[in-house]
């Protein structure tokens, strides 16, 4: 009889609890305005103020400190910390452990970001951000017929770009995405590389970058990236 019982109750869902209490320690955190540094509540307040055990109080508490939000002080316990968001997001940014739709997003991702900047770069360059661009484009072989994509050339003239845009956080998400650009572009995931017959080069952005505005480095970043829009559409 109690065999049948047992299999007429569904069992407690713990993994449920543990989120439910993470979310509530959350906003619990909001609520009483806590900054940087400042000490959280222990475990058996906590528990006490939101009706748990202490071990579910344990657990979402790891999962906080897993994401970076609070991390452990001497003398002081449990404090407010400000998340490295990249490095948590950059464990799970393997382009071999995501799936097409959302490799081909991120690919989307890095094209809409680079036509977006051009206001950061004009009121942020200055003269030797030019000659050091310049002598980046010097070193790159001449523009064929296809837009070959080489992920060493990107990485030193669209990375000395983002450096100038002076927005670190956007620097850091550009280092994720190249080798996930590199990667999608090398994988059938996308149509074949077209034909080019108009393409501004980085030499002619460096030219944009010099002596016109940003309207026309956005255009011109644009013609840059044709080549990969035409192998999304």
């Amino acid at each position: 009889m109690l065999s049948v019982i047992k299999e007429g109750i569904p069992a407690i869902d713990n993994s449920s609890l543990v989120d439910k209490v993470e979310a509530s320690l959350v906003q619990l955190l909001q609520q009483q305005k806590l900054k940087i540094g400042d000490p959280i509540p222990k475990e058996m307040e906590l528990a006490t103020t939101l009706g748990v055990s202490r071990t579910v109080i344990r657990e979402a508490l790891l999962r906080l400190r897993m994401m970076g939000l609070i991390e452990s002080k001497k003398k002081k316990g449990a404090v407010i910390t400000s998340p490295d968001v990249f490095g948590n997001i950059s464990k799970s940014m393997n382009p071999y452990i995501l799936d097409q739709e959302t490799l081909k997003e991120m690919f989307e991702l890095r094209l809409v970001l680079e036509i977006g900047m051009a206001d950061l770069l004009f009121n942020r360059v200055k003269k030797e951000d030019i000659e050091e661009l310049k002598r980046i484009v010097a070193n790159e072989p001449p523009v064929t017929q296809y837009h070959l994509f080489n992920i060493e050339h990107e990485i030193a003239f669209h990375g000395k770009l983002y450096e100038i845009s002076g927005n670190k956080t956007m620097k850091k998400f550009q280092k994720m995405l190249l080798p996930i650009f590199d990667y999608v572009h090398n994988s059938g995931i996308l149509k074949e590389q077209p034909f080019i017959t108009t393409f501004v080069s980085h030499k002619g952005l460096v030219d944009i970058l010099e002596k016109g505005d940003a309207d026309k480095f956005r255009a011109g970043m644009r013609n840059h990236l044709e080549n990969h829009f035409k192998r999304l559409f």
